[in-house]
């Protein structure tokens, strides 16, 4: 390795929608954060994005899986927020399990992957 860093595996769940990301890693924790926080513009300065590119990833969360998965509500007496549809919980919900199920096939077998780069010649 060029960095003299450990070997190991990366494995990151992406579903698209034609060319589009429909949901990945980064998408999921700002649905993450969306839920805890109730705001879309906190969730975004947690993850360190900025509000555009934060409305941009729920634009196409809202328009890649055929309906909404965050809603919002103005501001005003009652205060206004951000939260997510029982879609968008289904959708965050089915993510998690799919990358939990990716992390552990792949961790079943990466031993055997990243022995053989240390094992090679330099």
């Amino acid at each position: 390795m060029s960095d003299g860093g450990a070997a190991a595996l990366k494995i990151k769940a992406q579903v698209l929608a034609g060319d589009v990301i429909a949901i990945g890693p980064g998408k999921a924790r700002l649905l993450e954060e969306i839920e805890r926080s109730g705001s879309i513009a906190a969730a975004g300065r947690s993850l360190g994005i900025s509000y555009r590119r934060t409305r941009d990833m729920i634009d196409i969360l809202n328009s890649a899986w055929g309906a909404p998965l965050i809603e919002t509500a103005k501001g005003g007496a009652s205060g206004g927020g951000s939260r997510l549809t029982a879609h968008g919980q289904a959708v965050l919900a089915a993510y998690r399990r799919l990358d939990v199920a990716l992390q552990d096939a792949a961790a079943a077998h990466a031993d055997d992957l990243i022995g053989l780069m240390a094992g090679a010649e330099r």
